[in-house]
C-alpha cells in the first residue's frame, strides 16, 4: 500500500516505531544565525560603512526604500554567507535575520509601500544590479543607474581598514604582491587567451600585508604579471608612511615581479625587496660547486639536499647595478632543482639561508590568501560584460574577505578557528539554523541547543563584546 501524503507532508523511512515526518511550519527560520558575529565585527570596524562611502548616490531619497550601505550591506554579508550570485537575492529578501544585518528597520518587510514587496524587507537581484551597472559619468538626470563609485576612495579605503588594525605602529611590515588567473565566462572585454594559465581570463593583481588585503585590481591577461605594480606601490607605501614614516617595508614577490623598473623604485624610495629570480646559464654556472656538493649530500643521506650561497650579479643589459643574489643549490630524488633570490636586504641582517627560507618561502602564504578570496567569497565570480562592472565585483568579493579576516583576527583568537580559512568558519560558526521572532521591541534569534561550535560562538562573541570601537579613519 502507498504511503498517504498531502501536501507539505513528507513522511520518510521510519525509525522504528516512530514514523519520521518532516513539514514547511517551523515558522520563520534563517540558515545564517551564526551572521550575527559579523555584525558584531562590523559594529567595530565600520568595515561596510567606510566602504559605502566610496558611493555617491544621485537618486532621490524620497523615492527609494533602500540605501546605498544597505544594498552594499545586502551584497557583503551574503558573498561572507556563501551566496555568491545575485540571482540569490531574489530568495533572500525574504530573510529577516539578513535584513538585520543590512540595517533595516522593518526586517519582516511589513512597511514596503507597494503591495507585491510586502514580506520582502531586502533588495531584489535587479536593483542590486544597479550599482554594477551605473555608468561612470551619472548623475542625477540618469535615467535608472544613478549610483557612482569613486575608485581612488575604493583604493584608499583597504589601505585604511589595513592602518586602522594595530594600536601602534609596527617596526617592520612585508608586503608581498602577486598575480593570479580569472578564467571568463564569455566574450567579455579585458579578457584573453593567457599561454601560462592556458585559458582565456584576466590577470588580477593582490597586494597582501599579512592577512591585510591591500589592493584587488583587475586586469585584462595580455599584459606582464608586474604592470602597474609600480604605481600601486607608490600609491601604498605613501599612504602607509603618513601614518607609520618610521616603519620598515620589505617587498616580496616571485620571478614575475623581478623587473628593474621595480627594484630601482624601491632603491630610490627606501623600500627592501625580496624578488625570485628566474634562473639561466649565467646563474647556475654560479651555483655549479654548490649543487655537486648537494648531490653528494643527497646521496650518502638519500634526503632533500640544501646548500646556499651569497654572491653578487648584474644581467648583461637589463639590470642598472649589481645587486644581492641569493642561491639554492637543491638536490632532489628528481634530482637538481637550483632556485635564485634578488634582494636588497643586507648579509649582515638575513643570512642566505635565514633570507630565503624565512623570509622569501614565508610569501607562500599569501596564495592561501589569494585562494580564500577566490574560492571562498568568489573573487571569480566576474561574468558581467564590462570591466568595470567586474571589477566592482571584485571589490565586494574583497570587503567580505576583509570583514572575514576581521572576525578571525578579533573574534577567534586564541580559539581552533583562529588560523582557519573563511569557508570553514562559514560552514562551522555562521551557518546555523535559527529561529527568527520579530516583535516590536527585539528580534530573537533562537539557535540550537545541541549546536556543536557553541562554545566557539561564545567565545567569539565575548572577544568582540570586550573590544572598544574602532572607527574607521576615511
Amino acid at each position: 500500500m502507498e504511503t498517504q501524503c498531502n501536501e507539505g507532508l513528507f513522511v520518510f523511512q521510519a525509525q522504528n516505531r516512530r514514523d519520521v515526518v518532516a513539514t514547511f511550519d517551523g515558522g520563520t527560520l534563517s540558515t545564517d544565525g551564526g551572521a550575527l558575529l559579523l555584525r558584531q565585527v562590523e559594529q567595530l570596524t565600520d568595515i561596510i560603512a567606510g566602504f559605502a562611502k566610496c558611493f555617491t548616490d544621485h537618486r532621490d531619497p524620497d523615492l527609494i526604500e533602500h540605501t546605498v550601505e544597505q544594498l552594499i550591506a545586502q551584497r557583503v554579508y551574503a558573498l561572507a554567507l556563501g551566496y555568491e550570485d545575485l540571482n540569490d537575492h531574489d530568495q533572500l529578501r525574504h530573510d529577516p535575520l539578513l535584513a538585520v544585518l543590512a540595517g533595516k528597520d522593518d526586517p519582516a518587510g511589513n512597511n514596503r509601500r507597494r503591495q507585491r514587496d510586502k514580506g520582502k524587507a531586502l533588495a531584489g537581484k535587479s536593483t542590486l544590479n544597479r550599482l554594477e551597472l551605473t555608468p561612470v559619468r551619472a548623475n542625477s538626470s540618469s535615467r535608472y543607474k544613478k549610483i557612482t563609485i569613486a575608485r581612488q576612495a575604493v583604493d584608499k579605503f583597504f589601505v585604511d581598514v589595513f592602518l586602522q588594525s594595530y594600536d601602534k605602529a609596527p617596526r617592520r611590515i612585508l608586503i608581498d604582491l602577486d598575480a593570479t588567473d580569472d578564467p571568463i565566462h564569455g566574450n567579455q572585454s579585458g579578457g584573453f587567451f593567457h599561454g601560462y594559465y592556458g585559458n582565456y581570463c584576466y590577470l588580477p593583481l593582490y597586494i597582501f600585508c599579512g592577512e591585510h588585503l591591500l589592493c584587488a585590481r583587475l586586469r585584462p591577461s595580455d599584459i606582464d604579471a608586474s604592470a602597474g605594480s609600480v604605481k600601486e606601490l607608490a600609491r601604498i607605501i605613501a599612504q602607509i608612511r603618513q601614518s607609520w614614516p618610521d616603519v620598515q617595508i620589505i617587498l616580496r614577490g616571485d620571478s614575475g615581479f623581478c623587473r628593474e623598473q621595480i627594484m630601482q623604485w624601491c632603491e630610490d624610495n627606501k623600500v627592501d625587496y625580496v624578488l625570485g629570480l628566474a634562473k639561466n646559464e649565467r646563474l647556475t654556472r654560479e651555483l655549479a660547486q654548490d649543487l655537486d656538493q648537494a648531490k653528494i649530500l643527497h646521496e650518502q643521506t638519500g634526503k632533500a639536499a640544501r646548500v646556499f650561497r651569497d654572491f653578487t650579479y648584474r644581467t648583461l643589459e637589463s639590470w642598472s647595478c649589481q645587486r644581492r643574489v641569493v642561491g639554492k643549490a637543491e638536490h632532489l630524488d628528481k634530482g637538481a632543482n637550483p632556485r635564485f633570490v634578488v634582494t636588497s636586504l643586507p648579509a649582515e641582517a638575513f643570512d642566505a639561508r635565514s633570507l630565503y627560507e624565512e623570509l622569501y618561502c614565508a610569501r607562500g602564504d599569501m596564495e592561501n590568501r589569494i585562494k580564500e578570496q577566490q574560492l571562498c567569497l568568489f573573487a571569480d565570480r566576474t561574468s558581467a560584460a564590462t570591466m568595470r562592472a567586474n571589477q566592482l565585483r571584485l571589490w565586494f568579493s574583497s570587503v567580505a574577505y576583509v570583514l572575514m579576516a576581521a572576525l578571525r583576527r578579533l573574534g577567534l583568537k586564541n580559539t581552533e578557528l583562529a588560523h582557519a580559512q573563511c569557508d570553514t568558519i562559514r560552514l562551522r560558526l555562521l551557518k546555523i539554523g535559527a529561529q527568527i521572532r520579530v516583535t516590536v521591541r527585539k528580534v530573537w534569534v533562537l539557535l540550537s541547543q545541541s549546536w556543536p561550535y557553541r562554545e566557539i560562538f561564545t567565545m567569539a562573541y565575548r572577544q568582540l563584546q570586550n573590544l572598544r570601537l574602532i572607527p574607521l579613519r576615511c
